[in-house]
């Protein structure tokens, strides 16, 4: 025994030593990385690119947000997504636009990821522009789904590998429903949500989905799936009808080898024809000559970030200065994070735009389905403040813009939505569990001495009639706070909106009808209305964004100087949806209220 005990206390030794080992020899490494990325910044200017007769290609693997966001982590230790703002790519698209010297585009954007089905629709209609501009578009990819081949649509030619992938799904999809899970769990969930439309407790106290969120799910996702048709038959001139019945009869599950689905697809128009790479990279030779300067036989072509550093971003310069803040993910308390529009960074983001003497007007960007009822109030309180010194405020809604969404919204002067976008949900969601029956179940019993008849009160016990009373009672307050809230920006008596609210969610055509907005718009309508409103002919538009330190930019720099990727690359983003929040609510054992909208979460694959 004493001899086992020897080898075990040696080789814990010698495990102990050789991690130690490891990690000098890992931080060695790190600081030389650094080192010698310090000295690359400085001392190495940008080589020239020549971008004559070379075909750009655009194959970003980015996700397409509103604003970039970190993590507060440091960048090696974080997993941040690689993001590109949709006005990065505005710029982008207009510098190709108007590029004489390359000789066209090719895309592929099967690993590019969205915010959501408007910044899906917004790229497309970009690469439209692109197109109408007289640039030559060729798209090819190992994979085809409905975004990858609706960014397509507008190509002159659109090409499959031979041995890839082509489908077409539509938008939709389902969720789980878990009474039944939480009787076997003996949970006694108490629901004390307002608005028959707000689902966002269906999950916990259905088996199946309401009549009410069936509803409002197929009036939102219809016009997106319309849409989405639309731009595809428009760019490949194939009749709607075509591409509903191919969606509703050649699903596959597989990202390779649907080789009935590329034949289909090049039968019907969708795309011209599959190649192998060797194929392909043939085809563009003879389109485009060979690369006499690479060393691999292939044809002369640049990346579009190559591209990029060619240009640099204009900016105007003015004393004027319309300040724009973006609400993006799910709304709480703390900093900003990716997915999370943190209240404390945000309502900080709006002190400092509206507390600069050249601040005139903001904007705010709002893109996401809500959150919780004090993260919502941290933002509006401040947004308050701005309206105080008379700035005038418009609000820019994004993909969606819904339940705490809308109530930031509601100090704003004019507010602009998109056809598509997603908004309403006026109602509060408000369920928890209770685990007295679990407990009992189990063999736990609680006991105690209280001084008030609530007092220690936690989820292990029970609700009886008169708390029941009460926290409807919070929760009715809570909805009726935020209608009257709703009713007074938009000039409507509180009955009209709650004859429109019940949690129910519209897209921005319908909000326009209802006079929830005020306009059809994008963003940049948005930041002209703002300038007029401020009465202002030259000004420039300030994007106020969580900074990173020095020290995380200088880790950034460096990690891109060697092309070093330490993140999570990421196809899609829910904005971290609200069952997750919900989730964190219940293991938590935490009752909370939330401004939050479960229907908001639309899969466009």
């Amino acid at each position: 025994m004493d001899t086992l005990k020897s080898i075990f206390a040696w080789l814990g030794r010698f495990l102990e030593k050789t991690r130690i080992v490891f990690l000098n020899i890992g931080t060695a490494l790190v600081l030389i990385l650094l080192t010698i990325g310090f000295f690359s910044l400085w001392s190495a200017g940008p080589a020239p690119i020549d971008k004559e007769g070379k075909v750009v290609i655009l194959d970003p693997s980015f996700l397409i947000v509103d604003e970039e966001s970190f993590s507060s982590e440091f960048p090696i230790f974080a997993e941040n997504v690689e993001q590109i703002t949709f006005r990065e790519f505005d710029y982008l698209i207009e510098q190709l636009k108007s590029d004489n010297e390359i000789a066209a585009v090719l895309i592929d954007f099967s690993s590019t990821g969205f915010a959501g089905p408007t910044t899906a629709i917004n790229v497309a209609e970009k690469l439209k522009s692109l197109k109408d501009s007289g640039k030559e578009i060729i798209a090819f990819s190992t994979y085809f789904d409905t975004t990858t081949l609706m960014m397509a649509a507008y190509a002159d030619e659109i090409w499959a590998h031979s041995g890839g992938a082509f489908t077409i799904n539509g938008v939709g999809g389902y969720r789980q429903y878990s009474k039944q899970l939480y009787e076997n769990l003996k949970f006694t969930v108490h629901d004390f949500s307002q608005g028959d439309f707000k689902s966002a407790a269906e999950s916990l106290t259905q088996t199946q989905m309401s009549d009410e969120d069936r509803k409002q799910r197929t009036d939102i996702l219809i016009p997106i799936w319309n849409k989405f048709k639309a731009i595809i038959s428009e760019g490949r001139d194939i009749d709607i009808q075509t591409i509903q019945n191919f969606a509703d009869n050649n699903f596959t599950i597989s990202n390779q080898a649907t080789f009935e689905n590329l034949s289909f697809a090049t039968d019907n128009g969708f795309i011209d024809g599959y190649k192998s790479y060797p194929e392909f990279r043939s085809y563009m030779i003879e389109k485009f000559g060979e690369d006499q300067t690479a060393d691999r036989l292939t044809y002369p072509n640049i990346s579009f970030i190559e591209f990029m550093e060619t240009y640099d971003m204009e900016t105007s310069s003015d004393s004027n200065k319309i300040a724009v803040v973006t609400v993006e993910g799910t709304i709480m308390r703390g900093e900003i994070e990716p997915g999370i529009a943190g209240a404390d960074g945000i309502a900080r983001l709006i002190r400092k735009a509206h507390e600069s003497s050249d601040v005139k007007a903001v904007v705010m960007r709002v893109n996401s389905g809500g959150g919780t009822v004090l993260g919502s109030e941290i933002i509006r309180d401040e947004l308050l403040e701005t309206q105080k010194k008379g700035l005038p405020i418009v609000v820019s809604m994004g993909d969606v813009a819904a339940s705490g969404g809308v109530y930031i919204a509601t100090p704003a002067d004019y507010i602009f939505a998109q056809s598509t976008t997603i908004t309403g949900s006026i109602g509060v969601a408000y369920a928890f569990p209770t685990l007295e029956n679990t407990f009992e179940y189990i063999g736990i019993n609680t006991d105690g001495v209280t001084t008030s008849k609530y007092a220690g009160w936690d989820i292990s016990q029970p609700i009886d009639e008169a708390h029941a009373k009460l926290i409807n009672a919070d929760a009715a307050k809570t909805y009726q706070r935020f209608v009257d809230l709703v009713a007074e920006s938009r000039d409507k008596t509180s009955d009209y909106i709650y004859s429109i609210a019940s949690g129910r969610v519209w897209t921005g055509t319908k909000a326009l009808e209802l006079g929830l907005i005020d306009e059809i718009g994008q963003i940049n309508d948005a930041i002209e209305k703002a300038a007029e409103l401020a009465d202002l002919d030259m000004y420039e538009v300030k994007y106020y964004k969580k900074e990173i330190s020095p020290e995380q930019q200088l880790i950034l720099d460096i990690l891109d100087e060697f092309n070093v990727n330490l993140g999570v690359k990421s196809k899609y983003t829910d904005l971290i949806p609200f069952f997750e929040i919900l989730s964190r609510t219940i293991s938590e054992f935490e009752p909370t209220p939330l401004y939050n909208c479960t229907s908001c979460d639309v899969k466009i694959n």
